[in-house]
């Protein structure tokens, strides 16, 4: 799914003109990313959380040439999806 299939389906269900969903599609999505850019926590409820984690600086090694490399420290994003959301996962069926 794409963001143009979240809009359709706004469109849709919603029954607000095209522009005006993606409008609030992208006021949506812009409302998440700059909370996430102030270092807070996404809570949505029934969905899942999106957490800002520090990652500290490690060494590795590049894959290629086997040299050892600093990674720097950064800001990482991970979602936790809440159970009612791994439970109404699990429980559809697969489709391909």
């Amino acid at each position: 799914m794409t963001k143009a299939d979240i809009i359709s389906e706004v469109f849709d269900k919603v029954g607000l003109p095209k522009q005006d969903a993606e409008e609030l599609v992208e006021m949506i999505l812009d409302l998440i990313k700059d909370t996430l850019k102030q270092g807070e926590t996404v809570k949505l409820s029934g969905f899942g959380n999106f957490v800002v984690r520090k990652k500290n600086s490690r060494k590795g090694r590049n894959p290629k040439t086997g040299q050892e490399i600093e990674i720097t420290p950064r800001r990482v994003v991970s979602f936790r999806p809440s159970m009612i959301f791994k439970e109404h996962v699990i429980e559809s069926p697969k489709t391909e």
